[in-house]
């Protein structure tokens, strides 16, 4: 983790940030110079709090309360955005699932399910870019440099594992979206996606008492190869990668940050 101001001046907006991994990487962007505008749809006292540790970085940080599959949302999230007059970094990263872990089970899923999970998971990151295309170039016309969008995907978009049928699906789609729009939008704008595999986050802590999430991570941490359970901090380290100038000639990669979970076994251990 860098503790450099080699984000100086940047302008950042992280959808999904008042918790977990966007709260993550939107403290990593301040505390390495950036401004930040916080989203969330329903989290308000969080991402307040996330603000305010923001503001402690030193960084400009502001929320804004928006649901980024509608399109009045994104445009919310936009305009707040042009505040800054440029927008030099933007990571989709609000995401939601349906928890029906038993692939075989197609009862456990509906067409609104699909529909919900689209609109959030595709949709919205699709949208967001949409609203803020404008916004992105003129930092490339302004600086000289590539505006930076990284899209958090999954494992799941890559081998079909996850949550449920529905969630896989939407990650797989939106692995393919970033190659789209990395070819389509280039040179002004590079866009990226990372992959994470278990993160130790709300999104499994709410759905079981401590007890059944302790045994997870332990069960999760045993059977990968790197013998971790990763939190959110250390997926934020891989995402400020695409985030900064170490990054500036990539484009349209989709990286995989899961401990070794997609290789499907865990070596035995080191003598």
């Amino acid at each position: 983790m860098s503790d450099q101001k080699d984000l100086a001046g940047r302008k950042a907006l992280v959808t999904g940030s008042a918790t977990g991994l966007g709260r993550e990487i939107a403290l990593r962007l301040a505390r390495r110079g950036a401004d930040v505008i916080i989203n969330c749809s329903r989290s308000v006292e969080d991402g307040e709090a996330t603000v305010a540790d923001c503001q402690a970085e030193g960084a400009q940080a502001r929320l804004i309360q928006a649901d980024v599959s509608a399109e009045e949302g994104c445009r919310k999230l936009a305009d707040a955005a042009a505040q800054f007059g440029r927008l030099d970094i933007l990571v989709n990263n609000a995401g939601t699932t349906k928890h029906a872990r038993d692939h075989a089970d197609l009862d456990a899923l509906n067409r609104e399910d699909f529909l919900h999970l689209y609109a959030v998971n595709v949709v919205g990151p699709y949208l967001m870019m949409q609203a803020c295309k404008s916004l992105l170039i003129a930092s490339h016309e302004q600086t000289g440099r590539a505006a930076a969008v990284l899209n958090t995907s999954s494992i799941a978009g890559v081998t079909g594992i996850g949550s449920s049928v529905a969630y896989a699906a939407t990650k797989g789609a939106l692995n393919t979206m970033t190659l789209s729009l990395a070819r389509a939008l280039a040179p002004a704008i590079r866009v990226n996606a990372i992959c994470p595999g278990f993160i130790g986050t709300r999104w499994f802590k709410d759905q079981m008492d401590e007890e059944q999430y302790r045994k997870m991570e332990a069960n999760v941490a045993a059977s990968v190869p790197l013998n971790v359970a990763s939190g959110p901090e250390d997926i934020a380290d891989s995402a400020l990668f695409f985030l900064t100038d170490a990054s500036r000639h990539v484009t349209g990669e989709t990286l995989i940050v899961d401990a070794g979970m997609h290789l499907g076994y865990a070596p035995a251990k080191a003598r």
